[in-house]
């Protein structure tokens, strides 16, 4: 145990020694000086006893909150001018107040009973209202009815009296004699069973799904008839009689549809949408010259013209409308709830970022990594006693700058390894900058503080210079000095990252559809497409359709990062997913949807505009690099055939090639795929005349011997940067080699001499280096040049010699040239080549 002096404890605390010594008596402690030494346990009895004081002695009205306020003097050396050293202190104010988490949990609870409350008091409004509706509603039936009921009987008065009038009318005219008696009676009796008969058929009743409906028939009286009415035709057995109110009714005008059409649709479903057969549209498509089948698929464009030739009205729809609309549709519910943090562990190469991670999850991770270095993204969630945390492991390497800036994207947490004996690296800058561009919080953890030339000041230094002040420089940023080998500070880092969550409040919704990110996606030969995706809120359940970028399919099975099953997945939990379609891209979005039609819908959407727009792409560049390959030729091309065990890997280094790319040599890739290397691939390399990179993965032994016998160049590698580099001398050795000159030699024109051999010959003095026979040279004079050939002839006297060394005289006759002039400098070179790198 440590033990320190009350006085020292007083200054670290920030209290006075007199006010310690109080609180030490009342404790029990029995310490009574300044300089009494306290251990351990004295201290946490100590605290024990304040803790304790404060909760007895504060109200009910207070210690709901408590405020500290901390203040540390610091010095820190910097050097000046002349290499003097100068000694600034710093001086550091802290105030923090910590609430309690019962009053938290408190007013969520009061929150809570308010919703609640006011969700049940929306509820007896609501049936409030729809119980005076349905008053109404039933008023208004009931007095509907009595009307109805008023103006049927008044029509039937109407009627009666009409038919008195129209009898009597008759009589009139026919100017008969009253009937007798027994003439009056039958006729009364008549009257009689035909006013009953008008009663009777008066009003009649219809009940039709609740609702009485009143239905009048008039009586018409003919002359020949004498009142009776045309019998009702009698049904046969088991035939049901044709009814005139649900009959159907031929349509006078032509139904015109309003059809939605994507950017794709088959024959069969645009037929469907007109509701007309499928030979009506192929016919028209004939008429205007173009030739599909049932299943083939048209573009929106044809499709169009297609609906507008058959008399409908077109509706095009934009894919983004059919993405937008399906993010809809799968948005998540529920109430955000709590959720564990997304920590990304960051950093430069060789700096400790997966040993760290080793340590935290108990695992030998970075012991399977080649090179001793990150190759992959990992997803990782560790237990910890407060609670959950995912990791994202990245690689450090210059190559996995986009796995890094998708690591970030993703994150909640950024953690920042910087090794204590190497400082400040370029890709620490990178992961500095990934982190600002994302917005999230930084945690600086200096690893390697067990290594005897460890400077934990110095990184501290290197960071403020790139804006990353520590806490107790006044910043913002905490920095935990840890050590992957030893453990040393990794729990204190993990206090650190559970306290900068809880700052944040990280929620996400537990229920609903389920959308995250894929972290990494792999093809294996066993359980074929493997994603690994990190959950961003919903759930994803064993069985759920999912789609991601181009790809899509059910989920048939899922594993956590022990590699055991797990059925369903929430926010924060990274899981490994087998049932795609194919190996979807690093970074692509994944959503749950209800239909696996429009699943595949949007994915074959996805696929057309990546494919159309990789193509327009390409004859752009044609169309443009046309006219300049005709005029200076073609450049030399290395074509490479690439095949990684990860889609991450193969991004990566299909990037890091495609930079290596000059004006005069070019790194093509013909193909980038997830896999083994098979016969295909070798096929494909021949045809191509690629070199086959297998970064990971090997080929099977049929496309090994294919290979062999077809001169096919097959290399494998588990570190990228030596792929880069063996490409890099590929290409080196297809520069044309450059042309450099030296000067040898330098003679000096005192004299010029006519020969019958050579017209002029010039007297020279070689003032500088070698002057040699055959060798080009350059006449100057004033230092500029005028004539560049070669010599002709070189003297020593009146022999002939092949070189005239420093401080000696010479004759020389330039070969073609006559206009040598005394005081001319005559330059003599060498041309050489030399082999050009990239």
């Amino acid at each position: 145990m440590s033990e320190v002096t009350v006085r020292q404890l007083a200054e670290t605390v920030g209290t006075p020694v007199e006010r310690l010594l109080e609180q030490l008596r009342d404790a029990g402690l029995g310490v009574s000086q300044a300089d009494a030494t306290i251990s351990d346990t004295q201290k946490m009895q100590l605290l024990d006893h304040l803790r304790y004081s404060h909760g007895r002695l504060l109200s009910d009205g207070e210690g709901k909150k408590i405020t500290l306020k901390r203040k540390s003097t610091s010095e820190l050396k910097l050097s000046g001018v002349q290499g003097r050293a100068k000694t600034v202190s710093v001086e550091v104010r802290k105030k923090r107040t910590y609430v309690k988490r019962s009053v938290i949990a408190e007013e969520e609870a009061r929150r809570q009973r308010e919703i609640e409350e006011q969700a049940r008091k929306t509820k007896e409004a609501e049936e409030e209202m729809s119980r005076r509706a349905e008053a109404e509603r039933k008023a208004a039936d009931e007095a509907r009815k009595a009307e109805e009921a008023r103006q049927a009987e008044e029509e039937a008065r109407q009627a009666e009296e009409e038919a008195r009038q129209a009898e009597a009318e008759r009589l009139q005219q026919a100017q008969v004699e009253p009937p007798p008696v027994e003439s009056q009676a039958r006729e009364e009796k008549k009257s009689s069973k035909a006013k009953k008969t008008r009663e009777r058929d008066k009003v009649l009743l219809d009940e039709d799904d609740g609702e009485i409906r009143h239905r009048r028939h008039e009586l018409h009286v003919a002359s020949d008839k004498r009142g009776r009415r045309k019998p009702k035709p009698k049904a046969r057995p088991g035939k049901i009689m044709p009814s005139s109110r649900h009959g159907f009714e031929m349509p006078t005008a032509p139904i015109v549809h309003e059809v939605a059409i994507p950017a794709t649709i088959t024959v069969g479903d645009l037929a469907q949408k007109m509701a007309v057969k499928s030979t009506e549209v192929i016919k028209v498509m004939m008429s205007m010259g173009v030739m599909a089948t049932i299943n083939q698929a048209i573009d929106q464009d044809t499709a169009v013209l297609v609906v507008e030739e058959i008399g409908h009205k077109p509706k095009p729809i934009a894919e983004r409308d059919v993405e937008a609309r399906l993010t809809v549709e799968t948005a998540a519910v529920g109430e955000p709830k709590p959720r564990p943090p997304v920590v990304t562990i960051m950093g430069h190469v060789d700096h400790g970022k997966t040993s760290l991670l080793d340590y935290i999850r108990r695992t030998r991770v970075a012991a399977g990594e080649a090179g001793g270095i990150t190759q992959h993204i990992g997803a990782y969630q560790v237990k910890t006693g407060r609670g959950l945390i995912s990791f994202l492991d990245t690689p450090g390497h210059a190559a996995f700058t986009a796995m890094r800036a998708r690591g970030a994207e993703v994150t909640d947490i950024v953690v920042l390894v910087v090794a204590a004996d190497d400082g400040v690296m370029p890709q620490t800058i990178e992961a500095i900058q990934h982190a600002r561009a994302a917005e999230v919080p930084l945690v600086v953890a200096i690893n390697k503080i067990d290594k005897d030339n460890a400077d934990p000041d110095r990184v501290k230094n290197e960071l403020a210079a790139q804006q990353v002040i520590p806490e107790e420089w006044g910043g913002d940023t905490m920095f935990v000095p840890v050590s992957a080998h030893t453990g040393e500070g990794v729990d204190a880092l993990l206090e650190a990252i559970l306290l900068q969550a809880e700052l944040m409040e990280l929620k996400a919704p537990d229920e609903g559809p389920a959308i995250g990110v894929v972290i990494e996606s792999t093809l294996d030969r066993g359980r074929g497409p493997v994603a690994t995706m990190l959950i961003q809120q919903g759930r994803l359940n064993k069985g759920d359709m999912i789609l991601s970028g181009q790809e899509y399919g059910r989920v048939r099975a899922m594993f956590d990062e022990n590699s055991q099953e797990v059925m369903s997945a929430g926010p924060s939990t990274p899981v490994v997913v087998l049932g795609l379609s194919g190996a979807p891209n690093a970074g692509d979005d994944v959503m749950v949807v209800a239909d696996e039609r429009k699943a595949r819908e949007v994915a074959t959407l996805r696929h057309t505009r990546t494919r159309d727009t990789k193509f327009a792409s390409q004859q752009a560049a044609k169309l443009e690099n046309i006219f300049h390959q005709m005029k200076e030729g073609d450049a030399a091309t290395v074509n490479i055939l690439l095949k990684t065990d990860v889609q991450g890997s193969a991004e990566a280094l299909r990037d890091a090639l495609e930079k290596l790319s000059t004006e005069e040599v070019q790194v093509k890739i013909v193909a980038a795929n997830v896999g083994g290397i098979n016969e295909s691939d070798v096929n494909l390399a021949v045809a191509s005349k690629a070199t086959i990179i297998g970064f990971n993965v090997r080929a099977d032994a049929s496309a090994r011997r294919q290979a062999e016998e077809r001169g096919v160049d097959l290399r494998y590698y588990s570190v990228i940067y030596e792929a880069i580099d063996d490409v890099k001398q590929a290409m080196s050795g297809l520069l044309s080699p450059e042309l450099r000159e030296e000067i040898i030699g330098l003679a000096q024109v005192r004299d010029v001499f006519k020969s019958s051999r050579f017209d002029a010959v010039a007297g020279c003095l070689v003032v500088e280096g070698v002057v040699r026979k055959g060798n080009p040279i350059r006449i100057l004079r004033n230092n500029v040049v005028i004539y560049e050939g070669e010599l002709e002839s070189l003297r020593r006297h009146r022999d002939d010699v092949n070189e005239v060394r420093m401080g000696t005289e010479c004759g020389i006759a330039v070969r073609n040239y006559n206009d040598v002039r005394v005081g001319d400098q005559i330059e003599v070179y060498e041309r050489f080549e030399v082999a050009r790198n990239l």
